[in-house]
């Protein structure tokens, strides 16, 4: 397998809604360590997904409107509490971090149904 000398230190930011969905999906996936099983990106771990998903819905800030934004920010802090307390996905902890990523996706897509004004 080839793999690039050249690394790219900038964080990866989500914009927009369908990039934050994407992320959401991936994080569902990789909960509750958010650690790349395979190898190919060493460097992702809970700080470096939840540094994504927060800058990432800054970006989309004014597209669903403070009301959701703020549920969102919400959402996420407490994602990311469950998912520290249940590092071995043993607990109940670990689904409610995953009910939290569902009602993201839920308020993203409802946000995004509505026209602009």
């Amino acid at each position: 397998m080839y793999r690039s000398n050249l690394r790219n230190d900038k964080p990866y930011i989500p914009q927009g809604v369908g990039e934050i969905m994407d992320l959401l999906g991936s994080m569902m996936l990789s909960s509750p360590t958010f650690k790349d099983k395979a190898g190919y990106f060493p460097e992702r771990n809970i700080d470096t997904e939840f540094f994504a998903l927060n800058e990432g819905l800054k970006t989309i800030r004014k597209k669903v409107g403070e009301e959701n934004y703020q549920a969102l920010v919400v959402l996420s802090d407490k994602m990311r509490a469950y998912f520290e307390a249940d590092q071995e996905d043993k607990t109940e902890d670990g689904l409610k971090g995953r009910d939290c990523i569902i009602e993201m996706e839920d308020i993203l897509k409802a946000s995004a149904r509505r026209k602009p004004r």
